[in-house]
C-alpha cells in the first residue's frame, strides 16, 4: 500500500470522505484549506484522510475513512501513523483527532494509536448537521475531541 498526497487537479475520493463525514459541505470547508491523501493498493484507492496545521504548532485529522471493504486490514492504522510521521516531519507539536460520542471502533483505534481525549464538544453534531446521526446502535451529538504530543520537549520531558 501507498499513501500519498492527491495530486494538483486530481479529484479527492469524495464517496470513502462522506463515510466519515456525512455533511457535503463540511468536506469541502476543510478541503479548501487542508491537504489530502489517498492510500492506494493496486486495486485502487482504498482510504484517504485529510489533515492541516491549525496553528503554528498544532496539525488536525480532520476527516479519515477506508473502504467498507477492506475495513479492519490495518489500513486506518497506516494512515494515522502516516499522518503522525508527516506533519511530526513538519516541526508540529501536537495532533488533534475528533469524532462522534458514537464511533466506539475509532475511538479505540485512535487511542491504540496514542490519541488522548481532551475533551469533549457537547451537541456538536445535533448542533451542526441536519438529521439525527446513529451509528452502533447511538445517538451520535457529541464530538470527543483527542490529542497526540508529537513532539517532546527536552525541558519538561513531555
Amino acid at each position: 500500500m501507498k499513501i500519498r498526497e492527491i495530486a494538483p487537479g486530481e479529484a479527492p475520493p469524495m464517496a470513502l470522505l462522506l463515510l466519515a463525514d456525512p455533511s457535503e459541505k463540511a468536506v469541502a470547508s476543510y478541503l479548501d484549506t487542508a491537504e489530502c491523501f489517498i492510500a492506494e493498493t493496486d486495486d485502487g484507492i482504498v482510504g484517504t484522510y485529510i489533515a492541516g496545521g491549525i496553528s503554528g504548532e498544532a496539525a488536525e485529522i480532520f476527516n479519515i475513512a477506508v473502504a467498507e471493504d477492506v475495513q479492519g486490514q490495518g489500513i486506518g492504522r497506516a494512515m494515522l501513523m502516516d499522518a503522525i510521521e508527516r506533519y511530526a516531519s513538519k516541526g508540529y507539536l501536537w495532533m488533534y483527532i475528533g469524532t462522534g460520542n458514537s464511533s466506539i471502533g475509532q475511538l479505540a483505534l485512535y487511542q491504540k494509536c496514542g490519541f488522548r481525549i481532551d475533551g469533549i464538544i457537547r451537541d456538536f453534531f445535533t448542533d451542526n448537521y441536519e438529521g439525527k446521526i446513529v451509528e452502533n446502535g447511538i445517538w451520535c451529538r457529541d464530538m470527543i475531541r483527542l490529542v497526540k504530543t508529537l513532539q517532546c520537549d527536552i525541558e519538561t520531558g513531555g
